[in-house]
């Protein structure tokens, strides 16, 4: 069995097979998940996992070189917005687009995480860096 890292099977693969610029999706309970894309549901209650608990884990193990975050975020969830400002590596890119725009672009990640987050616009899309 498993002792460290993600433990979640299906999180781990998606992790382990990322290249250069691929993309993947924490979202929120409300978040819509396109037709074949791959969903990770990991809720198990309103709140719980938070998106922070997972994005902390995700951000251990993944170089991201850039983010996509809704631009309602600003206006109604500063406070998610300046906690995940607050981790992101020096050079990280932040995108704003629409939250429209955000679920259109989800149709081409590998995969929807998706979280007990029960706060508005609690969605980001990660894009892969590189380590060479």
């Amino acid at each position: 069995m498993k002792k460290h890292g993600i433990l979640n099977s299906d999180l781990a693969k998606i992790v382990d097979d990322l290249g250069h610029t691929d993309r993947v999706c924490i979202g929120d309970l409300g978040l819509p998940i396109p037709s074949g894309v791959r969903k990770i549901d990991l809720s198990l209650k309103a709140g719980f996992p938070s998106f922070q608990d997972l994005l902390d884990v995700y951000l251990e193990h993944v170089l991201v070189e850039k983010i996509i975050l809704a631009e309602e975020i600003k206006e109604q969830n500063p406070e998610q917005l300046s906690q995940i400002l607050r981790k992101l590596d020096d050079g990280v890119t932040v995108e704003y687009v629409s939250h429209e725009q955000l679920k259109a672009l989800n149709q081409d990640v590998k995969a929807v995480i998706r979280t007990g987050e029960n706060t508005p616009y609690s969605n980001i899309i990660l894009q892969s860096g590189v380590t060479i």
